[in-house]
Parts: structure tokens; sequence; C-alpha cells
């Protein structure tokens, strides 16, 4: 299972009751449901770069529905606070949005340290750390699938999560991976798009189910790159 503070890739997450911007929740998991999920933590609420995370992550929101992934995020400001603050999300987006997801509240920071989100060398007034930058992505059995972490100073890219959400769905289908900068990949022989299949495919089942792959010539002579097209994967 998991460790206090400790997660690691395939585990289930701790589960959690909370105050939300949303109301109370009895559980985190049951929140979830059947859903893939998006728990994204900020350090603070009235803080520029929180800022316009949140609002970026607002403009996307309608994006993640439509693939069937939740969206919360958590700082350790109650929620009074969150809900005051939002009012400054939204006016400083130009796009006209509205905060459509829960903002967890965490000033205990029990949920932080399960999750292993606090900073020690960014401290709050009271003398306490405040939580990183921390994005997790769950599938639906409540598994960690992807962890990014970020310090206080660097904002995060949407438009970078959203590609880690398609690609971890993608190979949850389909047994592939996808390549450096997928999508925009293998460009120059004509596969932009186009993912690995996996070593463990065997050739007869490549030639099965896999229409139209690509070996690429390499110099070891081994056909363990093999490149497919989106539209030929299996539905």
């Amino acid at each position: 299972m998991h460790c206090a503070g400790v997660l690691r890739l395939g585990n289930i997450v701790p589960d959690f009751s909370a105050k939300t911007t949303h109301g109370d929740w009895s559980s985190f998991h049951e929140w979830v449901g059947d859903s893939w999920c998006i728990l994204f933590s900020h350090p603070a609420d009235f803080t520029p770069v929180c800022t316009t995370e949140i609002g970026r992550l607002a403009l996307k929101y309608e994006w993640f529905k439509e693939r069937n992934v939740k969206v919360a995020t958590l700082s350790v400001d109650p929620v009074d606070s969150h809900n005051t603050w939002l009012q400054d999300v939204v006016a400083h987006c130009e796009n006209g949005i509205t905060i459509d997801f829960p903002i967890i509240a965490d000033a205990d920071r029990t949920i932080s340290t399960k999750y292993g989100m606090l900073d020690p060398a960014n401290i709050a007034d009271t003398g306490l750390p405040l939580t990183i930058r921390a994005v997790f992505i769950l599938d639906p059995e409540k598994k960690l699938k992807l962890q990014l972490n970020y310090p206080a100073s660097v904002g995060r890219n949407m438009d970078e999560i959203c590609r880690c959400i398609e690609a971890l769905q993608l190979s949850a289908k389909s047994s592939i991976a996808t390549p450096a900068n997928w999508p925009n990949n293998h460009d120059s022989i004509g596969m932009k798009g186009s993912v690995f299949l996996l070593p463990t495919v065997t050739k007869e089942d490549a030639d099965a189910y896999f229409k139209e792959y690509k070996t690429c010539e390499v110099p070891s002579g081994k056909e363990y790159l093999r490149l497919v097209k989106q539209e030929n994967l299996p539905q």
C-alpha cells in the first residue's frame, strides 16, 4: 500500500475527509467515483502564481470533463479564504471564467502530510510549511499514475498536464507508450503523433491487432522500435 507522505506510482492514494468550496466530503475516494482525477495543490491563496494557475486550470475544465477527469485543488488555507480569493482569480483571467471544481481546505496539514506535499523551505507566517505545487493524476481505481512536483517559483503548464492525461488514457486502453515530445514526434518520417508498441507485444499480436505499424531500422537490428499511428490502434 503506502506509507504516510511516501507515494509510489501504482499505489492506491490515501483517502481523506475534507472541507471544500463545494461542501464537506466524507470520502475523497467516493467523490472521485469511477472517474480519473487530478489533485492539484498550490502554496497559498492571494499569491500571484497560484492565481494564474487556478485561472488556467478553469480554462481547461471542460476539456477535462469531456475525458471523464475530475479536478480538485488544495492549499492550507481555510474555505472562507478560498472563496474570497477566487473572486481575484476570476477578475484576473481575461477570458471570463467560472471556478466549477472544488478547492480543499487543509489548514491542519493532514492531507498534505499524507501525500508528501509540504515544502519545508516555504514557511507561512504561522511557522508551518506550505504546500508545494503538486499534481497527482489518478485512474478510476484511485491508483497514482503520474506525479509532478514544482517549487513555489515555477508555475505549471496546463497544456503539459492535458498531454499527460491523454497519454495515460491512451496507454490504459492499448499496449502502447508515447515517445518523447509526443504528439509532436516523428514528423520527419511521416509518423507525427504516432506511438510505440510495447516490447511485450509479439509480432503475431502486432500483425493481428495493430494495422500498418512501422518497424524503424536501428543499428542493433532489433525490432523494438515499432511505431503505429493513433488511428490504427484497436478501438
